[in-house]
């Protein structure tokens, strides 16, 4: 539900590959064509993906917007929202993301051709049945016929005599007010070109329109549909989905808030929790797979030195070591290896991460190839470049701790 610049550009930088595993990854082969065949407007989103994009969208949903699948798939929600769009609906989606919870809003979205609609906007989390964490969202979208809460404001220029009393008005003469978060954008518009009847209907454009209990009852039926089909084709694959959490969240799953906090990063990084065997890696950065040519799901639970080899230096990794026993930061020097087993320099600076009582909740691992580690547009050096990436992990972590309570490690 991110609409950044940053955000576009990390959807833009996603693997087409990474995309499509979110999805056949959780269900099996035959789950898209049974979606295909519900009549429901509705989405599927990865949130463990930068940008939390869109990994289905139902042939409803693409008539309902007018765009074909393959403009949509890989892109977030932004895309569908424009000037009139209200922020504070917006911010509601984008608060029960982030604490894995449901959420009903209405929201006026706009369609390829850039006409406005409104819509009863329902958004839930897919957890796995096992895992207890977040696997998806699940959006459904129901188009709203209800009557519009209409409020008839006069803004302008008064024209003629009609006194204290009122009189007559010209409505967007001056400027129209337009609804947003806080309620204090201004947008100025001329009314040479237009008149009375357009602009009335532009201000009531930008009410709220109310979702009847038909329409609310259809949003709810889809969701049952849906859900239906996925716990029904996850099964398969062993990784079998629930509409509510089964369970109680693995150690080693991060929460969707700090997921998409960490998404925005574009350096290449892992997040490690000593809490678990082996220090697995828990998080690792889409920059961090390109740099070292692995998927994600051959990088997560595995301990670091994974990326060690036949030539790596045993003496760095004893320092590497102790710099975790005593729990302080280092940086160091060292020979890796990508998956295709060559060989890079590695600028590795790692640092405990505390949360907010203080105690070490995860240790991060920032990586720089030494052959590029000037290539940076803002000219900044690899290690404040380092430092400015730990600094970002440790303010989502301990931020996420304060709001979640002390940290159960």
């Amino acid at each position: 539900m991110e609409s950044s610049s940053s955000t576009t550009t990390a959807i833009a930088s996603t693997s087409l590959t990474a995309i499509q595993n979110s999805f056949d990854a959780v269900y099996s082969r035959y789950a898209r064509e049974a979606l295909d065949e519900l009549p429901d407007n509705f989405t599927i989103t990865d949130p463990s993906i930068p940008g939390h994009p869109i990994v289905f969208a139902s042939q409803g949903f693409l008539k309902m917007t007018g765009y074909d699948r393959d403009e949509v798939v890989g892109r977030g929600g932004a895309m569908f929202q424009g000037e009139r769009t209200s922020r504070r609906s917006v911010m509601a989606v984008r608060e029960a993301v982030r604490n894995e919870r449901s959420c009903q809003v209405s929201l006026l979205n706009y369609r390829k051709d850039g006409t406005p609609f409104w819509m009863l906007f329902h958004v839930t989390p897919v957890f796995g049945r096992d895992s207890g964490g977040v696997v998806h969202f699940l959006a459904v979208q129901v188009p709203l016929q209800g009557r519009r809460r209409r409020r008839r404001r006069s803004i302008g220029c008064r024209r003629g005599s009609g006194g204290d009393d009122g009189g007559d008005y010209v409505f967007g003469c001056c400027r129209k007010e337009v609804c947003n978060d806080n309620g204090l954008e201004v947008e100025l518009v001329s009314s040479m070109d237009h008149g009375l009847d357009h602009d009335t209907r532009e201000l009531e454009s930008d009410e709220p329109c109310e979702a009847t209990d038909d329409e609310k009852r259809s949003a709810m039926v889809a969701m049952d549909n849906i859900f239906s089909v996925l716990t029904h084709y996850s099964e398969s694959t062993g990784r079998s989905v629930c509409r509510k959490r089964c369970s109680t969240p693995d150690m080693g799953l991060l929460s969707t808030s700090l997921i998409i906090s960490l998404g925005r990063i574009k350096q290449s990084f892992v997040l490690a929790n000593p809490h678990l065997p082996d220090m697995p890696i828990v998080y690792a950065s889409d920059a961090f797979l390109k740099l070292t040519g692995y998927a994600k799901d051959e990088v997560l639970g595995r301990n670091c030195r994974f990326l060690s080899g036949p030539d790596t230096d045993d003496s760095t990794l004893y320092q590497i070591r102790e710099s975790i026993r005593n729990q302080q930061p280092c940086t160091v020097r060292i020979l890796n290896y990508r998956k295709d087993r060559s060989s890079f320099w590695n600028l590795l600076h790692i640092s405990p991460v505390r949360d907010a009582s203080g105690k070490v909740a995860y240790y991060v691992g920032v990586q720089i190839e030494e052959e590029h580690k000037n290539e940076d547009r803002q000219g900044l050096s690899p290690e404040k470049r380092q430092l400015s990436v730990v600094g970002v992990v440790k303010v989502a972590v301990r931020s996420l701790s304060m709001h979640a309570g002390p940290s159960k490690s």
